[in-house]
């Protein structure tokens, strides 16, 4: 293993744990450009089969990382993206909250965390759309992820299974039906 690539790895996925306002879905956009465009590490039908693994693995939600590093280096580069994305945000988030904690009834602070929640919203919703255009699941997939956020915001106490049981079946029905209008 080269240890300019493990270099590469952590400079990588550092800069994005600084910056992970919102949550690991705030990053995904950034980290599939990193990856895919600047890097070539994977292709874009690799992102997401790695997207989806580390989302279906037990553990953090960002476990993308750890993937990714595995894929470009092995179990070295799995531990050193691991490490480069969940160690220096946890870091600057104890030390933010040892500094700021005895002023959280202050209204700067106040303003503080209600001016970083649009930031972090606007980041999850880059990284949604930077998975839609990759996975190019085109009209049909719009629809079903507007539909399900419609129902999670009118009824958010809807069973989240059964948002995704119903967003299966929208795109079952709308398969067969675009295969039946196709061979007539």
């Amino acid at each position: 293993m080269r240890f300019d690539t493990l270099v590469a790895i952590a400079l990588v996925f550092i800069p994005f744990s600084l910056t992970s306002i919102g949550g690991g879905a705030a990053i995904v956009a950034g980290i599939q450009h990193e990856t895919v465009t600047v890097h070539a590490w994977v292709n874009s039908r690799e992102f997401l089969d790695l997207f989806a693994v580390s989302r279906a693995a037990p553990g953090p939600g960002m476990m993308l990382a750890t993937v990714i590093g595995w894929k470009v280096a092995g179990w070295l580069g799995a531990f050193v993206a691991t490490l480069a994305l969940f160690v220096p945000s946890s870091l600057l988030c104890y030390s933010v909250f040892k500094l700021t904690n005895h002023h959280r009834d202050k209204k700067w602070h106040r303003a503080m965390r209600e001016g970083l929640a649009p930031v972090g919203i606007g980041l999850i919703i880059a990284g949604v759309l930077s998975l839609f255009r990759l996975a190019d699941g085109g009209v049909t997939a719009f629809v079903i992820a507007g539909l399900s956020g419609v129902i999670l915001y009118f009824a958010p106490r809807f069973p989240v299974l059964g948002v995704l049981a119903l967003g299966g079946l929208a795109a079952m029905l709308a398969s067969t039906l675009g295969t039946w209008i196709s061979s007539l």
